[in-house]
């Protein structure tokens, strides 16, 4: 296996990943989700990851996205079927993805070399990927690569996001943090997302909320106060929680190898501080568990 400078694979991830991320907060999601019936905000978030997966339950769709109020999922699934089929969503979420690109990085970018460069480097990087406990990755797997580079590209980065996705939840997991704790020790970071958002877009309660933090000060991860702030040993937790991630994830970086990672990397932020530039992303929404 190829040698990567430390965190490469990690840089790589957070150039590419949101490039993936960024049709979630894009208005031609919604309008795409509204033209076939689904005009709820959380039914669409549910039906447009999970339609990979065929016609799921509120069980399957929990477990994977790991950090939703499982009443608010079961509030929306399977029933969101009703309204529209898996492949029927699947079809308006590449339409999204086509014109938020579009929108975002303009005609020329889209059409460009650097666009077929970087929808090659990590579709070469998909090629070694594994399925094993990767339940996100490998649904998404099993659709067809589109034959647009710039959706190629999406495609690629969608099944970068998934493969790290599904290891960085193994990961959390093994700290023993369940799916708010999660939530609340990774907003204690400074890198997650604002509190309100997540209690609006989680379907979590304020006193849910307020449980997970004493439960995180009652094993010493997590400083007394109103603000989340992790102690020391939350701080080291967090910080092997992504380590951890990075190993389980290094895979398809090190098949690209170290110059292909690299390379990778800089046609990603190129085409992302485009993006941002654009107002592709709220400022309250960064980040995961």
């Amino acid at each position: 296996m190829t040698t990567l400078p430390a965190r490469a694979e990690r840089r790589c991830h957070n150039a590419v990943n949101p490039l993936h991320s960024c049709i979630f907060f894009s208005p031609d999601l919604g309008a795409e989700m509204g033209r076939i019936g689904i005009e709820d905000p959380s039914a669409a978030y549910f039906a447009t990851r999970a339609a990979a997966f065929g016609p799921v339950g509120a069980g399957a769709v929990t477990a994977t996205f790991h950090n939703f109020n499982p009443e608010l999922v079961a509030r929306h699934v399977p029933a969101v079927w009703e309204t529209a089929s898996p492949d029927t969503v699947l079809g308006a979420r590449l339409r999204a993805a086509d014109t938020t690109l579009r929108r975002l990085l303009g005609e020329e970018a889209v059409a460009s070399d650097a666009m077929a460069e970087a929808a090659r480097l990590a579709l070469r990087a998909t090629e070694a990927c594994t399925p094993h406990a990767r339940p996100l990755y490998a649904a998404h797997a099993d659709l067809p690569v589109p034959e647009e580079p710039h959706l190629a590209f999406w495609h690629a980065a969608t099944l970068l996001r998934e493969h790290r996705g599904d290891a960085h939840l193994a990961a959390l997991l093994a700290a023993d943090l369940d799916p708010l704790e999660s939530l609340v020790s990774h907003t204690a970071t400074g890198k997650g997302m604002a509190i309100r958002w997540i209690l609006s877009s989680r379907g979590w309660r304020r006193a849910d909320w307020e449980a997970a933090c004493e439960r995180l000060r009652e094993r010493g991860l997590l400083e007394a106060g109103e603000q989340p702030v992790l102690t020391e040993a939350g701080t080291a937790l967090r910080a092997e929680i992504e380590e951890a991630t990075d190993r389980m994830d290094v895979a398809p970086y090190a098949h690209l190898g170290a110059d292909g990672v690299e390379r990778l990397t800089e046609l990603a932020r190129g085409f992302l501080r485009t993006a941002t530039a654009a107002g592709a992303f709220p400022a309250s929404a960064t980040g995961g568990g």
